[in-house]
């Protein structure tokens, strides 16, 4: 606790926002360009602290351009308590895959990076991948001061029974403990691991983003500016593309291990 309080990153290089997007407009990752088609695969997004569906809004649009069936998580607000929220983001999940008979890849931008792992850790079974976006993975607090105290604010408030906000109790109590062991848990193998992450984020200390089951890619961006960076598109093109690949490797075992049973099965009746 003691190095995350005295951790004290470049806050205001969080300016940069505007700049980034611009770069993006212009980029050529901005119309498709080297992207291959998504050909409808299923992406949730989950938004960061304090953040709503809203923010991801430009990776969404971006996102059902190339060829992806995107689904938000259905936050307003992301400061809710984790295991509530994190019990509805399965739902939504759930759905997403049934609907696109796929597992679905998840990318989520800080906070919602973190929420997209434990889903992975539950249910690997409908999460092909993940794609974490300046994500504080192996140390949740490691955050600019600033960022913090508005962390314990809510949390005060959660705790005064403020319907909607996360209590204390979600970081030590019974209340999120399931959450806090998942988030500690192995990370299935068949699932896709990216994080993303850069030493100028303004927000979230960059060595908390490098959990070691993910593949890590640094990049020059803001906190913010993660999900409108030309250079996180294109290694979320990237990404989506290795779960597409690899979820199609699996069906193929699958149907190929049905295939020997019941030949198998045949033989034995024969």
């Amino acid at each position: 606790m003691k190095r995350q309080l005295l951790f004290m990153p470049p806050i205001w290089r969080e300016g940069r926002l505007g700049f980034e997007l611009a770069a993006l407009l212009r980029d050529p990752i901005w119309k498709g360009e080297g992207v291959r088609d998504g050909r409808g695969q299923p992406v949730l997004l989950i938004p960061g602290f304090l953040a709503g569906d809203d923010s991801l809004g430009l990776l969404t649009a971006w996102l059902r351009r190339t060829g992806h069936h995107t689904r938000s998580a259905g936050l307003r607000s992301n400061i809710g308590c984790s295991e509530r929220m994190l019990t509805r983001i399965e739902l939504r999940a759930e759905h997403l895959a049934e609907r696109q008979g796929q597992r679905v890849a998840i990318v989520g931008q800080s906070r919602g990076g973190s929420l997209a792992m434990v889903l992975a850790a539950r249910r690997p079974d409908i999460v092909s991948g993940v794609v974490a976006l300046g994500s504080p993975l192996t140390s949740q607090l490691s955050i600019h001061p600033l960022v913090l105290a508005q962390v314990l604010a809510v949390g005060a408030l959660g705790t005064l029974r403020v319907p909607g906000l996360f209590s204390q109790a979600c970081l030590r109590g019974d209340c999120c403990e399931r959450f806090r062991t998942d988030l500690e848990a192995d990370f299935p193998r068949g699932v896709g691991f990216l994080s993303v992450y850069s030493r100028n984020d303004g927000i979230v200390d960059w060595r908390s983003c490098l959990h070691p089951a993910a593949h890590q890619v640094e990049i020059n961006a803001s906190h913010v500016g993660m999900s409108a960076h030309p250079d996180a598109y294109r290694e979320i093109a990237g990404a989506l593309a290795r779960f597409r690949s690899g979820d199609a490797r699996r069906e193929r075992r699958a149907t190929q291990a049905k295939t020997r049973s019941r030949g198998e099965h045949l033989r034995r009746v024969a």
